[in-house]
């Protein structure tokens, strides 16, 4: 198990570059599974769970192979199999997204329940109400979700929960529905780019989709799909995380790859504490500021402030004079990295899903875990800028959703090297 050493304190400067988002590239790989040939996707991040979803669709009988640097060649035509075992499902709550697709082929699903990050309840009952919508069966046991259908059938879902709309169920239903017989309308659907993006994907191996980026979703269905190809698009998050890397160690650093209609939210909020962000193209550069400002954060879906930035946000306004406060309206327990901030001296007090961070001068590095995947890259933000040697432990959380950070950072300047645990 690695670990990440950080000496903090260093200017960073130069351009960092951004790979293909990790929550798009998932399901629409496991879309591959509904064509009758190959399909070639291109802009793929090279991830711990990009591996994972790939040796998940090896164990179907799918052959994958890169065809070149970030290109996976993806043929379902050996597919045998129709069940998910819990050793590859368990790794990864995205997991979850073949369950659509195996039911679209085969009529049948056995999927584990899925896991990932402990970032609090993220229940699948969604997914659950959807296929079920569309006329299968369901049931749930000895740790499986059990699906099965001779037809599947258009229908109207209404994709409401506790959380609001779901991303990975918007794409579950969406793919179980392009070979189901008859018009689905999904409403209350995920409004998220990564959720336009499989849509679009779907749609060139010739699905019938209409609506992608609304909150209503019609898809109609067809007796065939074929193999395609596709450029992944970029990571608004992985992107994100940059933007804040430049303003939390009053950097001046280019980010290349900030795909502007999808990161407003994010764009509009660093610019509230004061931080400079230019824009040109896909090329956004940050120069931060010793004269940062509070800010007030509501995580909301999309087109809101997204939940996935809100924790390096976090460390951010750790070292913002005055008082900043963050709502978590999407996982309301997604404060897991809030004691590993405050052993860094951040001052954060949590009052039910609002936590209130009061600036501190500095920040002391120390060692501190890390709990999940965002979490993770808000320490490692922490660690740059603070004081002293920051040693962060578990990095294969940050692994999952972060194509070789130390390397990139380093490049930049910082002060950062990954060693054994």
């Amino acid at each position: 198990m690695d670990k990440l050493i950080i000496r903090g304190g260093k200017k960073l400067s130069g351009t960092v570059h951004v790979n293909g988002s990790k929550n798009a590239v998932l399901p629409i790989m496991a879309a591959c599974i509904l064509a009758n040939g190959p399909s070639t996707i291109s802009n793929v991040p090279d991830l711990a769970d990009v591996k994972t979803m790939v040796s998940l669709l090896e164990k179907f009988g799918v052959t994958v192979a890169y065809a070149k640097e970030k290109t996976l060649t993806i043929d379902p035509r050996g597919i045998k199999k129709h069940i998910a075992h819990y050793d590859l499902v368990r790794r990864m709550r995205a997991s979850i997204c073949v369950l659509g697709p195996l039911l679209g082929r085969f009529g049948k699903a056995k999927v584990s329940m899925p896991g990932g990050c402990v970032i609090g309840p993220r229940p699948i009952d969604l997914h659950l109400k959807g296929i079920k919508a569309l006329g299968a069966s369901v049931k749930i046991e000895h740790g499986y979700v059990i699906a099965e259908a001779r037809q599947l059938k258009g229908t109207n879902i209404y994709l409401g929960g506790r959380f609001g709309s779901s991303v990975l169920a918007t794409g579950n239903i969406m793919m179980a529905a392009v070979k189901a017989k008859g018009i689905t309308i999904i409403e209350n659907a995920a409004c998220e780019p990564e959720v336009v993006d499989l849509a679009r994907f779907l749609c060139k191996m010739g699905a019938k989709i209409e609506g992608a980026g609304s909150h209503v979703i019609s898809v109609t269905g067809v007796k065939e799909l074929h193999g395609t190809e596709h450029a992944v698009i970029r990571d608004r998050i992985e992107a994100g995380t940059y933007l804040v890397a430049g303003a939390i160690t009053n950097s001046d650093i280019v980010v290349d790859g900030v795909q502007q209609e999808y990161m407003r939210a994010v764009i509009e909020k660093l610019k509230e504490t004061g931080v400079k962000v230019s824009l040109r193209g896909e090329k956004a550069r940050v120069k931060g500021t010793k004269r940062l400002k509070p800010i007030e954060i509501v995580t909301l879906p999309y087109p809101g402030f997204p939940t996935d930035m809100q924790a390096q946000f976090m460390a951010l306004m750790t070292l913002i004079p005055g008082i900043s406060i963050v709502t978590e309206k999407v996982y309301t327990e997604r404060f897991m990295h809030v004691p590993e901030l405050m052993r860094m001296a951040a001052d954060i007090s949590l009052e039910g899903s609002t936590a209130i961070v009061k600036g501190v001068k500095n920040l002391s590095g120390a060692p501190v875990m890390a709990s999940d995947l965002r979490a993770s890259a808000a320490l490692v933000l922490a660690g740059l800028a603070a004081n002293g040697t920051t040693e962060v432990n578990r990095i294969y959380h940050l692994d999952r959703g972060y194509e070789k950070m130390d390397e990139k950072l380093r490049a930049l300047g910082a002060d950062i090297e990954r060693v054994k645990a």
